[in-house]
């Protein structure tokens, strides 16, 4: 059983919509439906596997009970399974909020940080998103934007349109607005700051938490660097993130796992003698030195290993 099919956990933050159930297929009766943890080894939310010897199995009961090898030797250096892949329905705007890298999230959280890329999978017209600053500012003036309600103003406001790409390093300000479609690749981390939140209140009626003391300590306080990958739609030490429309080959060797995520289409992907029909909204993950992998049909795929 070299294809492994997954199920994703599902959240329900107050920010999320509909189009996951609807246009992308994820079964879920969250309302709203907010995010689909389509490949994650996180506790906070496993996917699990779909059919086979391991049907509702956790991709983490598979990973320990086959052993480590079916990661990859690339994967040696992690204690934990070290990428987290969802799809992200923004209705309306997320909080703006930062990640702390891997040294502070550790000290601090007890678990890691947070480097992540986005692919924006679907938009509305005029749709943006906050990615770092307009220009460098201080921390006294990050502090006061915060209290004053101002901060939006010396945010880097960025269009977006399908297809784009955005790479966040931890340390990054950032927020998700409205009527964006993103599908995230990022460590396998939950650990997030918000630093506005737009008044909202939660489930609760409270207003949710802020952690400004936190996003001063980790903030970055200057636009956002150039980044080129090559090739690649992204990459660092946790992951790396290829694109492909149509047709294709893939190589799951000895050095890594190869996850598929499937974000627009339908087709077949067979892996020796195994085939399996898949469509958009469907997520794969294919062992480590399982072989060739053959995509073929509409598909637009988005090809994670580490």
């Amino acid at each position: 059983m070299p294809i492994l099919k997954l199920k994703p956990a599902c959240k329900d933050y107050l920010w999320g919509g509909d189009r996951l159930r609807t246009d992308f297929g994820v079964e879920s009766d969250l309302h709203p439906l907010a995010e689909a943890w389509v490949l994650s080894c996180h506790p906070d939310g496993p996917s699990t596997i779909v059919g086979g010897p391991y049907d509702g199995k956790t991709l983490a009961d598979y990973i320990q009970t086959e052993g480590k090898a079916v990661l990859g030797d690339d994967c040696a250096p992690f204690a934990e399974f070290p990428v987290l892949t969802k799809l992200i329905d923004a209705k309306n705007n997320l909080s703006i909020q930062v990640h702390p890298s891997d040294e502070y999230a550790l000290e601090h959280e007890h678990q890691y940080g947070k480097t992540e890329m986005w692919y924006i999978v679907d938009c509305e017209p005029g749709a943006f998103l906050y990615y770092g600053f307009q220009h460098e500012i201080t921390e006294e003036e990050f502090e006061r934007r915060i209290q004053d309600n101002t901060l939006t103003e010396v945010l880097n406001a960025a269009p977006v349109h399908k297809g784009d790409v955005f790479f966040i390093p931890s340390g990054t300000l950032h927020a998700i607005c409205k009527g964006i479609v993103i599908a995230e690749i990022q460590q396998s981390s939950n650990v997030t700051y918000r630093v506005y939140d737009y008044g909202r209140v939660g489930a609760d009626g409270k207003p949710r938490a802020l952690h400004i003391q936190q996003a001063l300590a980790v903030t970055k306080l200057t636009p956002p660097e150039k980044l080129d990958f090559g090739k690649h739609l992204g990459q660092c030490k946790y992951f790396t993130v290829d694109l492909h429309k149509g047709d294709f080959a893939e190589n799951a060797d000895s050095r890594s796992f190869v996850s598929l995520l499937f974000v627009d289409g339908e087709g077949t992907v067979a892996v020796n003698d195994e085939k399996m029909q898949v469509k958009k909204g469907e997520s794969l993950f294919i062992p480590a030195c399982t072989g060739e992998i053959l995509v073929t049909g509409t598909l637009t795929t988005l090809v994670t290993r580490v």
